[in-house]
């Protein structure tokens, strides 16, 4: 073990870049231009090998745990006692990148110590002479503690900014008069501005699509939307609610001085390395603002096809779908359901030089390069309807509505896709087959349908149980014939753990699945929508034709263990 350490301080000689050529992540090539590039940003270099994308966190990770014959650990799986939490202030851990996690296994004199950077001799120092004990250092990836050190230290750090704040408005109130420019003087707070930032922070690290800011009668709430389901994360006190919301109107663009309409904004944030796009929507209740916040990533909304779920069978449907050159492709799905994502990574996929592609969308959710993208503006009577019009004399070869709300939106992108462009967008349906007939209760004749839908695809997101620590249980006579089991049949399938672990935050389940339903439109079926066939009538030709339902597709993920029977109900009303 002293091995180890007396390694690492050896090895200090030794440079990153160098152990990095070593282990073959990289080349003499690549070193020489990362290190020019370093010198430019003044940063490590580690950092400026993952920002110009030559590696990533855990191939370095990897590296340094073979070449430096140092331990490799992933702290989501571990649990740090108390005492050694208390070693170490966080300010510490985050300027240097690392966390104390435990003893010796046979030397309670050592503290083991993970780091990203086991090379940072001036840090295993300081370390040393703040606890005390010998260190041993460890690798894992920067993330990791990231997420680890907000995890023990978040909401500690985060109610200290709320009490110096409290504190401070004491001791204003306390001296003079609550001035008419106090709004002001809460919007600099430094303070506060820290408080917004953790919020955010938080949220990214615990895997968070949503943050809600609640006014109670006494205090204000903080709840996270984590796989679809809302935890509360925090409670402060009501007084601080007003410069809460004002911090967030002047980062979102909004009017801070109007506190009785709904407002709208948008906030670029920078958590990790990583750009997060956040939509702010504000609105009035009967205890002050609510606001919610949703979070979305440029990566997770254009994401790789593969990534998305689909079994093999229905990649092949979708990617026979995207082949068509022209017509409609259709996606539906109630709100939340991951239905952008789709949408983004068909368009990521099909964007090419020699394409022009152009979207129409309310608000735009990310930006792709390379795609020229349209913001739906009704006070500058730019709606969905009229900026079709004007997007089709600007010569698109696809085109990308956003949401067809209307029966004009509806009929626009008909005859768009029947005249040679490719249209893929959204509708809030139960299921493919009752797309269609939604379309024609909009007013779009069936012939026009027919001609133009090349494929739909419904689909859900169903919560993923927790692969570190779900229960296996048999499954009852009621369950095997929900499942489409043979009654007689021994059946086990998963349950999510009520105590959960620290992997997956407590809760049992860790991230999310989509659960699809593909109908590429084939001959026989334009025959039956030409003719106005109800829902049912063009699901059974759909089904003969191979199609799985949703249903079907959950089933699926219930018996080989992803999920439970109890998200396959939630999403699956037949």
């Amino acid at each position: 073990m002293l091995n180890n350490i007396s390694q690492a301080v050896g090895r200090k000689k030794k440079r990153l870049g160098d152990l990095l050529v070593d282990a073959g992540v990289l080349t003499e090539r690549q070193l020489s231009e990362a290190l020019i590039k370093q010198k430019e940003k003044q940063q490590k270099l580690g950092m400026t090998l993952i920002d110009m994308g030559i590696t990533t966190e855990e191939q370095i990770a990897n590296a340094l745990h073979r070449q430096m014959n140092l331990d490799l650990v992933t702290l989501s799986e571990i649990t740090i006692p108390e005492e050694i939490i208390a070693l170490v202030d966080e300010s510490v851990l985050r300027k240097y990148t690392l966390i104390p996690f435990a003893f010796g296994k046979n030397n309670p004199g050592i503290l083991r110590v993970a780091m990203s950077d086991p090379l940072d001799i001036i840090a295993i120092d300081d370390i040393s002479i703040v606890t005390n004990y010998q260190i041993e250092p460890v690798v894992t990836t920067h993330k990791d503690i990231a997420a680890t050190i907000d995890r023990y230290y978040g909401n500690v750090e985060a109610m200290k900014v709320a009490e110096r704040y409290t504190r401070e408005r004491q001791e204003q109130y306390a001296s003079r008069e609550k001035e008419e420019n106090a709004q002001n003087d809460e919007v600099n707070n430094a303070p506060i501005v820290q408080l917004v930032t953790k919020i955010i922070e938080q949220a990214v690290r615990q895997r968070a699509s949503d943050i809600h800011i609640e006014a109670l009668s006494k205090q204000v709430r903080i709840r996270y939307r984590v796989d679809g389901v809302l935890k509360e994360a925090m409670r402060y006190e009501a007084e601080l609610l007003s410069a809460i919301i004002a911090r967030i109107k002047i980062i979102g663009g909004m009017d801070i001085s109007e506190k009785r309409k709904p407002q709208d904004g948008r906030i670029t944030h920078i958590v990790d390395r990583k750009e997060y796009d956040i939509r702010v929507s504000v609105l009035p209740t009967v205890f002050g603002e609510k606001v919610v916040m949703r979070l979305t990533s440029k990566e997770g909304l254009t994401k790789d096809k593969k990534e998305l779920g689909f079994s093999d069978e229905e990649l092949k449907r979708f990617e026979r779908i995207l082949e068509n050159p022209h017509g409609m492709i259709l996606v539906t799905g109630p709100t939340g359901s991951g239905k952008s994502t789709t949408l983004y990574t068909a368009l990521s996929e099909l964007n090419v030089e020699g394409v022009n592609i152009v979207t129409v969308e309310d608000p735009v959710e990310a930006n792709i390069n390379g795609v020229n993208q349209v913001q739906v503006n009704p006070k500058a009577e730019l709606t969905f309807a009229a900026a079709l019009r004007s997007i089709l004399r600007q010569d698109p070869d696809i085109i990308m509505i956003g949401e067809i709300r209307d029966s004009e939106t509806a009929e626009i992108a008909v005859k768009a896709s029947i005249t040679g462009h490719l249209v893929v967008s959204t509708l809030h349906t139960n299921s493919a087959a009752s797309t269609i007939t939604r379309l024609v209760d909009m007013g779009v004749e069936s012939y026009l349908i027919a001609d133009s839908t090349v494929g739909v695809i419904a689909q859900r997101l169903v919560r993923k149980l927790c692969p570190k620590c779900k229960t296996k249980r048999s499954t009852t006579t009621l369950e095997r014939d929900l499942l489409g089991v043979p009654r007689e049949k021994e059946q086990y399938i998963y349950e999510a753990n009520p105590e959960g672990c620290n992997h997956c935050n407590n809760t049992g389940f860790y991230g999310r699945i989509g659960v699809y339903e593909i109908m590429p439109v084939s001959q026989e079926l334009k025959e039956a929508i030409s003719k106005k066939a109800g829902a049912e009538e063009i699901k059974q030709i759909a089904l003969r034709e191979g199609m799985h339902t949703l249903r079907m597709s959950a089933t699926k993920y219930v018996l080989d263990g992803t999920t439970n029977i109890e998200e396959m109900k939630k999403i699956s009303f037949e």
